[in-house]
Order: C-alpha cells, then structure tokens, then sequence
C-alpha cells in the first residue's frame, strides 16, 4: 500500500460533525450503518464534557471510542441527509 492509498483509507470520507449537544467538533465517516469512524480533531478529554467527567473521576478514558451524546448528534445527521453511509 502506498502512502497515497493509506492516507485515503485512513482519512478518506472524513466530513466535519458538531456535536448538537456540546459543540465538540469532530471528524465522521459512515463506512455502514453499523460502523462509524470518528478522528477527534482535539483531545477528547478537554473538549467534551463527558471525557472530562470521566477523567475528573479518575477513570481512563483509553476505551472509550466515543460518547453517547455525540452517536446520537452522529445519527442525527445520518437521519437528516447531512450525510450519508458510504456503502448505502
């Protein structure tokens, strides 16, 4: 794989998303209806609130993909047409 081919797979699809429930900005690509990339485009920890309770709670956040809020924001849009699953 090229450096060309694996910056498209990584990064290809990726369209800006703001969270409706706190304004977090983040990267989404719907590759299916089930599988949902996100690229935060800050650390999560001091841009969503609910990152930040975690961690003020003395709790990892190293598994934490996303948050609640922002797949509901996500499926939102997807219900919206803001954007759409890749493979539909």
């Amino acid at each position: 794989m090229t450096t060309t081919e694996r910056t498209e797979f990584l990064s290809g699809g990726l369209r800006p998303h703001t969270c409706s429930a706190c304004g977090n900005r983040v990267l989404v690509k719907k590759n299916s209806w089930k599988h949902t990339s996100i690229q935060w485009t800050t650390a999560a920890a001091a841009s969503c609130p609910v990152f930040a309770e975690q961690v003020g709670a003395g709790e990892s956040t190293a598994l934490l993909d996303t948050c609640e809020k922002l797949d509901v924001s996500i499926a939102e849009s997807v219900r919206d047409g803001d954007f759409g699953v890749l493979d539909a």
